[in-house]
């Protein structure tokens, strides 16, 4: 069993794991990601699970829901700005001071299949439960990888990541999505809680880096481990709609990204964290450029 395993390496008989969330205005979302986290299925009846969910001000009654179907839950009150890296590090910090074995970083849009966590308790029993184990998620349509470990593409390219597609055995990433992420606690205690320095996406990766800098492993665990679509941005809209998306929260924000690119891109980092933004405004270009095309086309046709 997976929890002889656990029991080994743990200085106590009970596993305890907190499962980490942030959501703001998607009940519907939430409430089947709560649903397929609770219906988790081959779990050591020792390890004992805690949700600490931050309502980062929802008002389309998520909380009252949470409440009503899943009771355990804890709900830490948000700010309504706090965005997916504000409202983690509240989760975290939380979660750390009580002290918990491990760590579940998991997105409220995320459906797990019901032996996620059992799978991925037991890839984290093979590192000695030293190392953060990432799940790869799979969009629910095309079975294609959305989320899970990155690494970079080039040593001349430290800004720029591919996604690693899972195979049979674990693989080495050097840092993650957030989407589904299982941190042991010996892990949490070296590198700390998401900096405050991010707000939203940037953040994960981060403290991924940060991770393989102390000389931590990041490890993609085997397989696929739940479903969700891939948010990208939406290029048909607006110049002034897109530069907004742009340098916001969701995009490349000018002091995050900054800071991000002086960490990681070395001494030529200006360089790289001007190219980031070159690269967003030609990809819009150039769907305006297929856009019209296929408008010019359709009209000789």
């Amino acid at each position: 069993m997976i929890f002889g395993k656990i029991n080994v390496l743990l200085p106590h008989c009970m596993a305890n794991l907190a499962a980490l969330l942030t959501v703001h205005n998607r009940k519907a979302k939430t409430l089947a990601c709560l649903n397929a986290l609770f219906r988790q299925q081959g779990l050591p009846q020792d390890v004992n699970m805690q949700v600490l969910l931050v309502d980062d001000g929802c008002t389309d009654g998520t909380t009252q829901a949470i409440q009503s179907q899943f009771p355990t839950v804890r709900i830490l009150p948000g700010t309504g700005d706090l965005f997916w890296c504000g409202g983690m590090r509240l989760a975290f910090g939380a979660a750390m001071r009580d002290g918990f074995d491990f760590y579940l970083w998991l997105n409220d849009d995320t459906i797990l299949f019901p032996d996620a966590l059992t799978r991925t308790l037991a890839t984290s029993a093979k590192f000695n439960h030293q190392a953060i184990i990432v799940a790869s998620i799979q969009d629910p349509q095309s079975g294609a990888l959305t989320y899970g470990g990155v690494k970079r593409t080039s040593p001349r390219r430290p800004t720029q990541f591919s996604r690693i597609h899972p195979s049979e055995q674990p693989l080495p990433a050097e840092a993650m999505n957030g989407n589904c992420v299982l941190i042991p606690s010996i892990v949490a205690q070296k590198v700390g809680n998401l900096d405050s320095t991010f707000t939203h996406g940037i953040g994960d990766y981060d403290y991924g880096l940060r991770a393989k800098q102390m000389g931590l492993n990041i490890i993609v665990a085997s397989g696929y481990y739940g479903y969700c679509p891939r948010n990208l941005p939406d290029r048909k809209q607006s110049w002034p709609k897109y530069l907004k998306w742009m340098f916001s929260p969701h995009g490349l924000p000018f002091y995050e990204w900054a800071v991000f690119t002086r960490r990681y891109a070395g001494p030529l980092w200006v360089i790289f964290y001007l190219s980031s933004y070159i690269k967003l405004l030609k990809e819009k270009v150039d769907d305006e450029i297929k856009h019209f095309y296929k408008q010019s086309l359709s009209k000789t046709s």
